[in-house]
């Protein structure tokens, strides 16, 4: 752990906060993707949120600096508010390739990755963790506020209306998983309702609104006019948020429509024929073949939303959709798609070891290591000598900071729910909250022990299990699990 966080503040230290610095997916490390930026912010601001604030609000600051760019991409695009890219480099645009080559096949083939349109939502959950962490309304109020309102502007456009349904639908975009980017029956690229696109697109229209009751009466008085949003068309977005599309089979969450109608691989004769089926995607193109045509991932899509969101909130989200979303949803479509990933991203491990924390903790367990240790093995392939995978190794060192503790911030409170794997006796952190310099955690199987600094601050709120406590600067509480 320690090698994982060294190389994420190798990255981002004190030297970076008046910087002009994203959040390139191999840090600056390597050549990799040519120091492009892509949604890994969305794996390390949760780490540096809670330990160094001011380095997380650089990186937002980044992408304010670039949302112009993001309106122009909208407005080419034929829709509006801001449309952040798949590849950003130094000037917002999109950079992401046209053309990618198969060393299976000798073969150069259409690269459709541009058509990831949830980067968006990844930034507008960026800035609205970062509020819950640091109550920075001075942000929320500025560049936040102005972000997530032109986010869920791009939403409210992108979505059309599907009259037999009586829903809305997102479509011609791409998941997470960046196998299917298209489907085997269509001519074009795209796919349409991608789960974790079109809840997290509810998702954000919905913080966007929630940000406007929050903002003083001048500040909101001011972007309103600035902006030109109208009654009409905050009432569209309050109307695309409760009836988005979300499609489902089989009892799970499907990962887009049409899913249902793809072929299940032969996984026994592929797994005889090839000791790495991490790029599935090559072998298939290489035999001729698509893997389009099949119900196979490349890394976690439909469980992102498990990744970013307790259960109860995944629920919570489904259910204001109009979905009677059940307590087994998460763990049906979690058994379902982990027989069907190969884990060809770094990032994969990450979300599978989250996900499986409350069900299969020694499998959740074993998923971390793969994360751990994901560049000191290249566990990819000769892809480390490129750049370290940063996302992977902050979210590595944020399993153990949020995941195994249970720690979730919302609602103005630190929501604790530890699930340590047997492997673990003991977890201590320290971290910034609110204001807090000090706020100490010491997690294992029997307690949970909160300590506060002494200081000025307001006493912090704890959740745990249900239960409700305060504790105040300078004082230890011990909550029994």
């Amino acid at each position: 752990m320690h090698l994982n966080l060294f190389h994420v503040l190798q990255t981002y230290s004190e030297h970076s906060v008046d910087l002009d610095v994203g959040v390139p997916a191999r840090g600056l490390h390597g050549e990799a993707y040519r120091g492009h930026v892509f949604w890994d912010e969305l794996f390390v601001l949760q780490l540096l949120n809670l330990r160094f604030p001011e380095l997380a609000r650089a990186v937002l600051r980044y992408r304010h600096r670039r949302l112009d760019a993001a309106r122009q991409a909208a407005h080419e695009s034929g829709l509006r508010g801001a449309m952040y890219p798949w590849q950003s480099a130094s000037d917002g645009r999109e950079e992401s390739q046209l053309l990618h080559l198969n060393p299976l096949s000798g073969r150069w083939l259409p690269d459709h990755s541009h058509l990831q349109r949830h980067v968006g939502s990844a930034v507008a959950y960026n800035i609205w963790q970062y509020y819950q962490a640091t109550g920075d309304m001075d942000f929320l109020a500025g560049p936040g506020a102005e972000m997530l309102l032109e986010i869920a502007r791009f939403w409210s456009s992108a979505a059309g209306y599907h009259p037999a349904r009586d829903r809305w639908s997102i479509r011609g975009v791409l998941g997470p998983d960046e196998y299917h980017d298209a489907y085997p029956w269509a001519e074009g690229p795209g796919l349409d309702d991608n789960a974790y696109t079109n809840v997290l697109a509810s998702w954000a229209l919905t913080r966007a609104l929630d940000t406007l009751r929050l903002l003083p009466g001048y500040r909101h008085d001011e972007l309103v006019e600035r902006l030109r949003l109208d009654a009409g068309e905050l009432d569209r977005w309050r109307e695309v948020s409760r009836r988005l599309y979300v499609p489902f089979h089989d009892g799970v969450l499907s990962q887009f429509d049409g899913y249902e109608r793809l072929t299940e691989l032969d996984w026994a004769a592929y797994r005889g024929r090839y000791t790495d089926l991490r790029r599935l995607d090559r072998i298939l193109e290489a035999e001729g073949d698509t893997v389009n045509r099949y119900r196979v991932s490349k890394q976690a899509d439909a469980l992102m939303l498990w990744y970013l969101f307790s259960a109860r909130e995944v629920r919570d989200l489904l259910r204001q959709l109009g979905y009677p979303a059940r307590h087994e949803l998460q763990r049906r479509t979690t058994a379902y798609y982990l027989r069907r990933t190969v884990h060809g991203s770094t990032l994969s491990s990450v979300v599978h070891a989250w996900v499986l924390t409350r069900s299969d903790r020694r499998a959740s367990w074993r998923y971390f290591r793969d994360a751990l240790v994901a560049d000191l093995r290249d566990g990819q392939g000769g892809t480390t000598a490129e750049g370290i995978h940063l996302g992977a190794m902050a979210g590595a060192v944020d399993l153990l900071q949020r995941c195994y503790t249970g720690l979730e911030i919302r609602e103005d409170a630190l929501w604790l729910d530890p699930h340590l794997p047997s492997a673990l006796g003991c977890l201590t952190l320290e971290l910034r909250y609110r204001g807090h310099w000090g706020v100490l955690l010491a997690v294992d199987h029997g307690a949970v022990t909160v300590s506060l600094r002494d200081g000025p601050q307001d006493p912090v709120r704890i959740r745990l299990r249900g239960t409700t406590t305060s504790v105040a600067p300078g004082e230890t509480r011990v909550l029994p699990l």
